[in-house]
């Protein structure tokens, strides 16, 4: 099973994610993708690490995600990829401007081969304004055809609003 988790900032999408996970009764990897640029998003990340289960597997991840999820994929387990919209970013600014494109085609190159349920977390930022810079319109963009794209092969997709899920497919 592959799930898709959409939700705004403090949706609750994580939580909620984790809950899935921890109630699956499997062995749970989180695959992490933040990084620690600056102090506020080092407490995001420590806040995180708090919030899970300490024996859950933890693989930090920024870029390398197909790479992440077919080294951690097992038909036992559960993988839950926190979060996209996070993995997204340091594509975008990576100094390798291809990588995006050939980092997004290689995870849902992968998605078909893979056995174990994944939980995909990500922001659905396009329900707002039309933002003034060029980097935040490309990131907008880049995510909506992701979401739209995961949303296609996922089985199920879930968008939460103010800690209440609802079902958008499956």
């Amino acid at each position: 099973m592959q799930q898709l988790i959409l939700g705004g900032i403090r949706s609750g999408k994580s939580r909620y994610a984790q809950q899935l996970a921890g109630q699956s009764n499997k062995p749970v990897t989180l695959i992490a993708t933040a990084t620690a640029g600056d102090e506020e998003m080092a407490e995001r990340i420590r806040r995180h690490q708090q919030e899970r289960p300490a024996h859950w597997q933890v693989v930090e991840e920024p870029l390398a995600l197909s790479d992440a999820l077919q080294k951690s994929d097992d038909p036992d387990a559960i993988i839950l990829i926190d979060c996209l919209t996070l993995w997204l970013t340091n594509l975008l600014l990576d100094r390798d401007p291809q990588r995006l494109e050939q980092e997004q085609n290689n995870l849902l190159a992968c998605l078909p081969s893979l056995q174990a349920d994944l939980l995909f977390v990500s922001n659905e930022v396009g329900q707002g304004i039309i933002p003034a810079d060029p980097l935040s319109r490309r990131f907008a963009d880049e995510t909506g055809r992701l979401h739209q794209r995961l949303a296609g092969v996922c089985d199920r997709v879930t968008m939460i609003t103010a800690g209440l899920p609802q079902t958008l497919k499956g």
